[in-house]
């Protein structure tokens, strides 16, 4: 039981921080919770603990870390266009329902982030958000 109950405390503490710091013990404390049950001593059961989890801590730990510091997913569809800067081809004026943008080589219906702001043809603006197909746009990043 000794096993079992330590086994639980380790893989509720990983949950709780997902850092793969404690899932190897976790792991070992289920191997050592099977070698006492096939009838290994004390001694032999806390060596199964020790090794195994030493083990799985070398090879799982490198890999969660490489993990962590791996840039996020590359965003694709219109996702990938937020943040990217367009050139204005038509007045953006919300009021007026005008306004268009040459992003990443097409032009797009475009309007103003901020329904009072009005930008001049020609302005480099950055896309703030796609709603559709009309990218809204801002002056200011």
């Amino acid at each position: 039981m000794f096993w079992i109950l330590l086994a639980v405390i380790l893989a509720a503490g990983e949950v709780m921080s997902v850092s793969f710091f404690l899932a190897p013990f976790a792991v070992g404390a289920l191997l050592g919770g099977l070698a006492d049950l096939a009838g290994a001593p004390a001694v032999a059961a806390f060596l199964v603990f020790l090794v195994s989890s030493g083990l799985l801590f070398g090879i799982v730990r490198p890999i969660a870390r490489r993990h962590l510091r791996t840039p996020a997913q590359l965003r694709t569809g219109t996702a990938a266009l937020i943040g990217r800067t367009a050139i204005v081809t038509e007045l953006i004026d919300n009021d007026a329902g005008s306004g268009s943008v040459k992003l990443d080589g097409e032009l797009w219906t475009a309007r103003a982030y901020e329904d009072d702001e009005v930008i001049a043809t020609g302005r480099r603006v950055h896309v703030v958000e796609i709603k559709g197909a009309t990218a809204l746009v801002s002056e200011t990043v």
